[in-house]
């Protein structure tokens, strides 16, 4: 038997992988040419590639290593978990201590009611959860037409069928698997985008009542929920106005409808409190957590339940779960990492001293002339590029073409920053320095001008 490792040279290694691992959300025969970059390990917020580059790792993996990588305390909780008990189901009345002092540990944090926790192997995995759920919730208080959800266009809640069903991200939908019954989106509050003539006060009204018509069209008494993101991660890091979520909370509460956050992203102090919902003043009856539940080092997902849901689901037999809900290993990690996060004041460290410098010194990247608007909220940002600042133009090429080509410049200068279309996005690690946020702001400026360069060089600095 061949061995590999990461002593295999990286040709032999990028040709075992193109023929036999298939990627997600990826071009394969694109890829294949091209040959993968192998990541061979890492330590805090930089990767070390197959040929020695020193990464920096401006999106925390997936925006969900939130404790740096390395964290050995993490690697001890999973091995002393895997030696006393590795696996256990909680299916058929049995339970097991790590489930049940996670879920005691996430009701302490969670917000307002938030008291119950349902758990998952992933985000997708949660808001499939929560597709049953709320519409299991209304058929047991005797209002079984109430079957439509709610989301948003360029909303991400995740790749399942029944998840990404929920999300607005088109590509996904038409791809042999159309939404399934019973979900509607509106438009996304995307003000640089999408905003025209409007003030962004104005335009975060004029899409959050579009939830209040969508509500009217469907039938208030055939709406059962509305999802949304306290951020947009995937969507490309947009951040609506501030008049956007109190709508938002007016028009649930009025229609009586249940809000489901989807933090996957948003949660675990990524935009500087545990919860993106306490940043925004958004008030859910459920959250939905994975991610930087803990930082990536074990696939977790959940949903957290008020109270009120919780008893109504409690009062029948719910019949939904996973082999790997409240998987032991992944629980007794997810403890470990929230005890770093809240041990080490890393949540308060964000809000209070590197998130407010990183926001400044983002923020300046707006003066550069490809760069229309910076947003920021906490560790979560994105830059929109344009041709021309006082227009919010489009670039006249294909949506993306502009984007790939500077992360291209990312990956050429070892700063790991994606690109949704012609956003640029970051989240870094929560335990990143000062020193290493200034490392990433330059190069983010060197990258922006090797972009610029070459697209005036081809001409390409023409609006649509």
């Amino acid at each position: 038997m061949n061995v590999i490792s990461t002593n295999t040279p990286t040709a032999e290694l990028q040709a075992l992988d193109a023929a036999h691992h298939l990627h997600p959300f990826t071009h394969a025969a694109a890829l294949n040419k091209k040959g993968a970059r192998i990541i061979t390990r890492a330590e805090g917020c930089w990767l070390t590639d197959s040929e020695g580059n020193r990464i920096l790792d401006g999106m925390a993996g997936l925006w969900c290593v939130n404790v740096g990588y390395g964290r050995r305390e993490l690697a001890d909780a999973a091995h002393r978990q895997m030696m006393e008990l590795p696996f256990y189901n909680t299916f058929f009345q049995t339970s097991h201590v790590p489930a049940i002092a996670l879920s005691t540990k996430l009701a302490e944090l969670a917000p307002g009611t938030l008291n119950h926790v349902f758990f998952a192997g992933s985000g997708s995995e949660a808001n499939d959860t929560n597709l049953r759920m709320v519409r299991a919730y209304w058929m047991q208080k005797g209002q079984p037409e109430r079957q439509w959800i709610i989301s948003r266009w360029n909303g991400y809640h995740g790749s399942t069928v029944g998840a990404g069903s929920l999300g607005g991200m088109k590509p996904m939908h038409t791809q042999g698997v159309p939404t399934i019954p019973g979900i509607a989106h509106i438009d996304q509050p995307n003000w640089w985008s999408e905003g025209g003539d409007l003030s962004p006060e104005e335009f975060g009204l004029e899409r959050a009542r579009q939830l209040e018509a969508k509500i009217l069209e469907l039938g208030p008494e055939n709406v059962a929920a509305f999802i949304a993101e306290p951020v947009q991660g995937a969507g490309g890091v947009i951040v609506a106005p501030d008049s956007y979520w109190p709508e938002i909370q007016r028009i649930v509460k009025k229609y009586g409808i249940l809000l489901i956050a989807d933090e996957v992203i948003c949660g675990f102090g990524r935009t500087g409190n545990w919860f993106g919902s306490q940043t925004l003043g958004i008030q859910p009856d459920i959250m939905t957590i994975a991610k930087g539940l803990s930082s990536g080092y074990q696939p977790i997902g959940g949903s957290i339940v008020s109270d009120e849901v919780a008893e109504v689901i409690g009062s029948m037999e719910f019949n939904h779960g996973y082999t790997y809900s409240g998987h032991p290993v992944a629980c007794a990690v997810a403890l470990e990492n929230l005890r770093i996060l809240e041990e080490d004041g890393i949540v308060d460290r964000v809000r209070e001293d590197t998130a407010p410098y990183l926001k400044t010194k983002f923020e300046a990247l707006a003066e550069h002339p490809l760069v229309g608007e910076a947003k920021i909220v906490g560790m979560m940002g994105s830059i929109a590029l344009t041709p021309d600042k006082a227009s919010r133009a489009a670039f006249a090429s294909e949506a993306g073409t502009v984007g790939l080509i500077c992360r291209e410049r990312c990956f050429a200068n070892n700063l790991i920053m994606r690109h949704v279309y012609d956003r640029m996005i970051l989240s870094p690690a929560l335990v990143i320095s000062k020193s290493e946020i200034d490392t990433l702001i330059d190069r983010a400026w060197q990258c922006l001008d090797e972009t610029h360069a070459k697209l005036k060089a081809e001409g390409m600095m023409k609006s649509a």
